[in-house]
Parts: C-alpha cells; sequence; structure tokens
C-alpha cells in the first residue's frame, strides 16, 4: 500500500510503489528534464542526520520513484518509529542545483506478515 497525500509518502513496510515525480518552475510550468540532468530522493530518519539511509536515483526519462521491498524490510516501521524525512532535488549542468522537494515526510507502516 503506498498513500500519498501532498509530498506525505505512506507505504507498508517490504511493499513496492512507483510514484510519478512532477517538476515545476516558479510559474507553475511543468519543467522537462534534459539528459544532462539529475534527480535524487534522499532519506534519512531525522534531519540532522549525517549520512542518508535510502538515495535512489530518479530515471529523468520515466520520472518514477522506484521503491523496493528490500528499502524498507530493515527500517522500522509504526505511526511513531516508522517516521522519516526526505527530499527530491535537482542538477541540472554547471551543478545547478535545486531541492524542489524539501523536507517531506515519509511514513513507514508496520505489516501483518
Amino acid at each position: 500500500m503506498v498513500d500519498i497525500k501532498g509530498t506525505t509518502i505512506t507505504i507498508t513496510k517490504g511493499d513496492s510503489a512507483r510514484i510519478a515525480i512532477k517538476i515545476c518552475d516558479a510559474d507553475g510550468r511543468k519543467y522537462v528534464p534534459s539528459s544532462e540532468d539529475v534527480i535524487r530522493f534522499a532519506m534519512k530518519k531525522d534531519y540532522n542526520d549525517p549520512e542518508p539511509i535510502l538515495v535512489k536515483t530518479i530515471p529523468v526519462d520515466t520520472m518514477m520513484l522506484s521503491i523496493d521491498p528490500e528499502d524498507t524490510k530493515n527500517l522500522k516501521a509504526g505511526q511513531k518509529d516508522g517516521r522519516y524525512k526526505y527530499d527530491i532535488e535537482l542538477t541540472r549542468p554547471g551543478n545547478i542545483v535545486d531541492t524542489f522537494i524539501p523536507r517531506a515526510d515519509f511514513i513507514i507502516l508496520e505489516e501483518v506478515l
């Protein structure tokens, strides 16, 4: 199960998810990435943690964030312990970086099995 409300992503531990990512400019116009752009998802337990616990590159040709079962199977889950933070950034040629989804919530729910 994956549920998206605004920028909050909720997923059941060990599930797969394919999440479409959209980039808009300040005027709301859709940005179409070039093959030279890099889009990166990074997740931490807390923003102050020195290193992310999960980093994924989002292919510019599909604009789909893929979460695989092994990405969450060893992480804590539940309404309290299963709360993480993520952001998604676009890096364009010339090392121009734009974090277009900043400081968002990623919640991992417990699974029954």
